[in-house]
């Protein structure tokens, strides 16, 4: 199934502080986004991708590396349906409609039981009632246990708060993504935070999409539009 349109959320710049691009001279102050690691979208769930739920033991293995002192800050997104109109269908195209998901308080929300979240500072919910494919659309949970992130300095997180805003508060300027869909909202993530002036990274191996040829072009499109692809 390739896509036909890329998809795009309607967090404009202005609407992050975050335009703190990163220059070459100013050193990176990293998060690491993990996209949508939920029950419905691997095995078993209402809208499963195939290497979903390795995608989420993938995760918690670079969670639990040596590799993840490079990050400031690791926050999770979440769809979380109420009401997503003509996004939900029950005669889906599987391009801009769906089968029901990620139902906001159901299992099939839920956050893949092999994916740790106890790193996690802060988790963020998009789609209450839009489809909201991307990161950038969501807001914080204030749900997260922040006890281990209670003396870093930071300003603690309020439920509510769009994720760009929340990175930006923090002097974040540059993120890697991780997480599922490669093809839906890792890449409407990965879009939406280049053009919010962010340096972004894609770490393809902690990815799975929905079908091998719109994966590819999603790939193309995430490195052309500024993305390190990193596989």
């Amino acid at each position: 199934m390739a896509l036909d349109r890329a998809y795009s959320s309607d967090v404009s710049p202005s609407a992050s502080p975050a335009a703190t691009d990163a220059s070459p001279s100013e050193p990176a102050v990293r998060a690491l986004l993990i996209v949508d690691v939920q029950n419905d979208f691997c095995e078993g769930g209402s809208l499963a991708v195939a290497g979903g739920s390795a995608v989420a033991a993938a995760i918690t293995r670079y969670l639990r590396s040596a590799a993840i002192s490079e990050y400031a800050h690791i926050v999770a997104t979440k769809d979380h349906h109420v009401d997503p109109g003509s996004h939900f269908s029950a005669h889906p195209d599987y391009i801009d409609t769906w089968p029901p998901h990620c139902v906001a308080d159901t299992t099939g929300a839920a956050l893949h039981p092999d994916l740790d979240a106890s790193r996690f500072e802060e988790v963020f919910l998009k789609g209450e009632h839009a489809a909201a494919y991307s990161g950038f659309e969501g807001v914080s949970s204030g749900s997260a246990d922040t006890t281990e992130h209670a003396t870093d300095g930071g300003a603690q997180p309020d439920a509510g708060q769009p994720l760009a805003e929340w990175l930006a508060e923090r002097g974040v300027n540059a993120v890697d993504i991780a997480g599922i869909a490669t093809d839906y909202c890792v890449r409407a993530t990965a879009a939406d935070a280049t053009r919010l002036g962010f340096a972004v990274r894609v770490l393809v191996d902690l990815t799975a999409g929905v079908s091998a040829d719109s994966t590819v072009e999603a790939i193309k499109e995430m490195r052309a539009n500024g993305a390190e692809i990193i596989d």
